[in-house]
């Protein structure tokens, strides 16, 4: 049997800035509007593997991210249960390393989209009251623009 190896990784700015590459890939497979449902497996292999890569390299605030990128991605090709998972793990991230600001209003506005596409309304209307509430008090107002509009977006 060969020897398994107990981790993958690349050197440290390769891994970086594949792992970025595969988190913007990502975004560019969610805005397509035309997508294959080849392209939307692959959209979801990108967000796993982008995660992936932050792991190790990255900060608490790349994996939060990279767990509300996975919840958004299963929540555009709706997939309510992963989608759930993951937001509830963005969360997670946030409270135990003290992310506020964005990073937990996107929290709490992937948990309401996921909640959407479970066909769950009271907790829709509970996370969106939270994400608006928190988007409140993010500091840049582009952040804050961006936490706001796409909670115009959400299912209902």
């Amino acid at each position: 049997m060969p020897t398994r190896p107990t981790s993958v990784s690349l050197e440290p700015d390769l891994q970086r800035r594949v792992a970025k590459d595969l988190f913007n890939h990502t975004w560019t497979l969610l805005e397509k509007t035309d997508r294959t449902e080849r392209e939307s497996d692959r959209m979801v292999d990108a967000a796993h593997a982008s995660r992936f890569f932050w792991e190790e390299i990255g900060e608490p605030v790349n994996h939060a991210r990279g767990e509300w990128q996975i919840s958004r991605v299963y929540s555009t090709v709706e997939r309510s249960e992963p989608a759930l998972h993951h937001a509830q793990r963005c969360l997670q991230i946030c409270e135990e390393n003290g992310l506020g600001d964005f990073d937990l209003a996107c929290a709490y506005e992937a948990l309401a989209r996921a909640h959407g596409i479970a066909g769950e309304p009271d907790a829709v209307a509970r996370y969106e009251a939270q994400a608006r509430e928190a988007a409140e008090r993010v500091a840049d107002d582009d952040d804050r623009a961006l936490v706001l509009g796409d909670l115009d977006t959400l299912p209902r």
